[in-house]
Formats: C-alpha cells, sequence, structure tokens
C-alpha cells in the first residue's frame, strides 16, 4: 500500500518541494512512508531517522517526514540542532495544516504544504550557504 500512495507525477512533486526547501536552507528533509508504524508512531519515527542516518548531518539539521499509511499515523521529527532554535509550537502547527489536507485523501499536497512550510521556517535559522552547502541525504521518497 505503502508504495502505492503516490503516483510517479505525485512523487515528483514531494520530491520538487524536498528540492526548492532546501535551496533556501542547508537543512535537510526526507520523506519515509510504510504500511505500519507499531505502538508509538514517534518512536517508529525515530528508529527511521536514525536508520535512515539523519542524525549525521553537519548541523544536525534534518527534517523527518514520517507516514504510516494503513495506521493513519504521521509524524514530524527534527533533529536536535532545529529542535534547539525553533518554537515550541512549530512541528504542531504543521501538522495542523498538514492533517487538513491528509482528512480529505489529499496527501501529496499535505506533504508539500508541510515541506514547505518547514523550509520556509529553517531558513531562517540555518540559511543556505551556496559554496560550502552539499546536499547530505536523497531527496526522493523512502518506503518501509
Amino acid at each position: 500500500m505503502a508504495k502505492h500512495l503516490f503516483s510517479q507525477e505525485e512523487r515528483e512533486i514531494i520530491t520538487a518541494a524536498i528540492k526548492a526547501a532546501e535551496l533556501e536552507t542547508s537543512g535537510e528533509i526526507q520523506v519515509h512512508i510504510e504500511n505500519h508504524c507499531g505502538d508509538n508512531v514517534l518512536d517508529r519515527a525515530a528508529e527511521i531517522f536514525e536508520t535512515l542516518k539523519m542524525h549525521q548531518t553537519q548541523e544536525r539539521n534534518a527534517v523527518l517526514f514520517y507516514l504510516a499509511v494503513e495506521d493513519h499515523q504521521f509524524a514530524i521529527l527534527g533533529d536536535c540542532g532545529i529542535n534547539r532554535v525553533v518554537p515550541a509550537n512549530f512541528w504542531e502547527n504543521i501538522k495542523n495544516e498538514m492533517v487538513i489536507h491528509f482528512k480529505n485523501k489529499d496527501f501529496t499536497e499535505g506533504l508539500r504544504l508541510g515541506i514547505e512550510m518547514c523550509g520556509q521556517q529553517l531558513k531562517s535559522h540555518f540559511p543556505y550557504n551556496q559554496e560550502g552547502d552539499i546536499n547530505e541525504l536523497p531527496d526522493e521518497i523512502s518506503f518501509g
């Protein structure tokens, strides 16, 4: 189910949103989708975060958008570098906007918007450095 949630065109929209956001910030954004998350969506997102080596970015400024399709759960997980500087309600505000689209089964737009909102906020704390920035993590969606 997870791999079939998005058409090729929808995957390209999500990947383009990641690339666009990362042009504004040194932050790294990844999307991971699987069918089930187990008992706790945040625990599973943290496992995936580590599996994808997202905690190894130079500035500890990676963000994971995690979806467990069949469990109807999702989480946004930011690394410690981000969580030190963003406001307390940062992730909740993004999640609330995404839920509006997810409830209407528009997962592509929900993710696109969440990624865009995340990128806009990250650029003020982690501006893009044209000379020294390298893409530390893949932009394509990963599947479990």
